[in-house]
């Protein structure tokens, strides 16, 4: 049975899960993993891989998988890419999804965390890529401030560098095969330096994901080729 795309953004146990999971991030003051970050690399996974011409059941299910790859941080965020991949064997199960489908899933999800990331297969490989490539203000959570006006929670590194990005964006070489990542980084609320503290691993992960799609990954930032 071919489950679509948008049978798992209207499942609610789904998005039940997507809720929680956002929930739990923000209690141990990580960025936003909401709707807005799952829909972002599901697109951005799904994108990547119709621009490199695969077929259009590999693009679903990169889909479908950058759609689902944090649900495991309702459990822990330690080892939420295992966790989550599991729970994702059980709701696609549930909806019918063929075996050989869910294994590839799973298999995207369970490797798309830094620390175990590995571009396994095409889907794995769009997933890492999108997820990583996702770096903006909007991820950045707001508190009230003593003026009771909403202020943007700027103390850690993480999240000054990605209140620091005011624009990003992605896209193919006209012959497909270099991929960019470009940034503009406002270099008063963080310099570029510390995007490298915190996203080296994570640009090294992109490096490799974009060669097991057969592109160059290339990094750009104010204007100026990094990599």
């Amino acid at each position: 049975m071919q489950i679509s795309y948008e049978q798992i953004k209207q499942n609610p146990d789904i998005q039940e899960y997507i809720n929680h999971a956002d929930k739990s991030l923000e209690t141990r003051g990580y960025t936003e993993h909401s709707n807005a970050h799952a829909e972002l690399c599901a697109d951005t996974a799904c994108g990547i891989l119709q621009a490199l011409g695969y077929a259009e059941t590999e693009c679903r299910l990169a889909q479908i998988s950058g759609y689902l790859h944090d649900i495991g941080n309702c459990i822990n965020r330690s080892n939420h890419a295992h966790t989550g991949a599991l729970l994702a064997q059980n709701l696609l199960a549930q909806l019918g999804m063929p075996a050989s489908e869910i294994a590839l899933i799973m298999s995207a999800i369970g490797h798309h965390d830094e620390l175990t990331a590995v571009p396994v297969n095409p889907v794995a490989a769009a997933v890492i890529l999108a997820d990583k490539m996702d770096v903006r203000r909007s991820r950045v959570r707001f508190r009230k401030s003593r003026k009771n006006n909403a202020e943007p929670v700027i103390n850690d590194i993480h999240d000054r560098v990605n209140y620091a990005c005011v624009q990003a964006r992605h896209y193919f070489s006209d012959d497909k095969t270099e991929l960019f990542l470009d940034l503009i980084i406002d270099e008063k609320i963080s310099p570029v330096i510390e995007y490298f503290e915190i996203f080296l691993q994570r640009m090294s992960l992109c490096r490799l994901s974009a060669e097991a799609l057969g592109v160059r990954f290339r990094l750009v930032i104010n204007n100026g080729r990094i990599v």
